[in-house]
C-alpha cells in the first residue's frame, strides 16, 4: 500500500511540476516584448488567403487596413492555397528584397485543409521564424483554427509562440468565422471580418510594445 501511495504521490508531483512550467511558458508567450517599430519601419504581412484578403478585395485585407491603422507600411505578401512547405521557400526572397522590421506570420491554413503532417507544418513556421530572426526581423503569428464545427484551436501554434517567446494571436480567426456576418465562407474572413482581425494586431501590437503613442 505504502509503495502505491509513493508512486501515486510522485506522479502527482510530476503532474504539478509540468502545469508549473506550461504555465511558465504561456505566461512568456503572453509577455513577449517588441521593439518599438519608427515610422519608417516596414512590417511583412506573411501568409496564404487569409493573408491575401480570399473573401473581400486587397485592399479590404487585413494588411491594407492595419497600414491604415497603425500608419506604418504593411506589406500583403499573401498567396492563396499556398502550403506552409511552398510558403517556407518563397519566405528567403522577400526578406532579403524588403528587409522587413517586423513580420506577421499566418500560415499553415491550407496543411490544415489538406490534413497535412501538422508536426511538419509546425518545423516549417519554426523556420520561417529562425530566418526572420536571422534577418533581425521581429516576429508575430496568428494561429489558424481548425476548419470544423467548433473551430478549435490547433496547437502548433501556441507551443511555437512559448518555444519562440513571440507574442501571438490565437483568437482572432477563429472568434471570426463563428461569426456569420463576419465570414465569407467557412475558411475566409469577409470585408468586416478582416478590419476585425486588423484591429485586433493593431491592439496587440500596441500593447507588445511595437506601437507607441506618436
Amino acid at each position: 500500500m505504502n509503495h502505491v501511495l509513493k508512486n501515486y504521490i510522485g506522479y502527482f508531483d510530476i503532474r504539478l511540476v509540468l502545469s508549473f512550467v506550461l504555465i511558465l511558458l504561456t505566461a512568456c508567450s503572453d509577455d513577449a516584448k517588441l521593439q518599438p517599430l519608427d515610422s519608417n519601419a516596414t512590417i511583412l504581412a506573411f501568409g496564404d488567403s487569409l493573408t491575401y484578403g480570399t473573401g473581400s478585395s486587397r485592399n479590404k485585407a487585413y494588411p491594407a487596413i492595419l497600414k491604415n491603422l497603425i500608419k506604418r507600411k504593411v506589406i500583403n505578401a499573401g498567396v492563396p492555397g499556398e502550403i506552409s512547405e511552398n510558403g517556407l521557400r518563397r519566405l528567403p526572397k522577400l526578406l532579403t528584397s524588403h528587409h522587413p522590421d517586423l513580420i506577421i506570420i499566418c500560415h499553415g491554413g491550407n496543411d490544415i485543409l489538406r490534413k497535412l503532417d501538422l508536426t511538419k507544418t509546425q518545423k516549417n513556421i519554426q523556420q520561417m521564424i529562425d530566418l526572420a530572426r536571422n534577418n533581425n526581423t521581429q516576429v508575430v503569428l496568428i494561429g489558424v483554427p481548425a476548419f470544423s464545427l467548433f473551430l478549435s484551436k490547433v496547437a502548433i501554434y501556441q507551443k511555437l509562440a512559448q518555444q519562440n517567446n513571440v507574442p501571438i494571436d490565437n483568437n482572432s480567426l477563429a472568434d471570426i468565422l463563428k461569426n456569420n456576418s463576419l465570414k465569407s465562407d467557412y475558411i475566409h474572413p469577409n470585408s468586416k471580418g478582416y478590419q476585425q482581425l486588423a484591429e485586433n494586431l493593431s491592439l496587440l501590437l500596441k500593447s507588445h510594445g511595437a506601437i507607441t503613442n506618436d
